[in-house]
């Protein structure tokens, strides 16, 4: 998956290019789809700067091997981001999650 590509799927599924965040708590590891969005006036990044950091979240996706998980549960849920409540997808790495958990 590429940046692209997640904001395309970001739009296809909720009409706007969300932020989207990676959360770590209680040990696992989340992909957070935010309530700001790029077409926002007060969004705090620049297009360059918004698709730049989705690049990077694909690419972590794609390292993490969570890309299949996050296309389903997009794809599969009826949450929307709104204020103040983030859609949060939970990454099932398995045998691997503590490669990307550093305390």
């Amino acid at each position: 998956m590429t940046g692209q590509e997640l904001r395309q799927m970001l739009i296809d599924k909720w009409g706007y290019s969300y932020d989207v965040q990676f959360r770590r708590t209680q040990g696992k590891i989340f992909i957070q789809i935010m309530w700001k969005y790029a077409e926002q006036a007060s969004f705090p990044l620049s297009e360059g700067e918004y698709q730049a950091h989705l690049d990077d979240v694909a690419n972590y996706l794609n390292a993490m091997g969570g890309t299949s998980q996050v296309q389903a549960f997009i794809l599969q849920t009826r949450e929307k981001p709104r204020l103040g409540k983030a859609v949060s997808i939970p990454l099932d790495l398995g045998e691997r999650a503590t490669e990307w958990l550093i305390e």
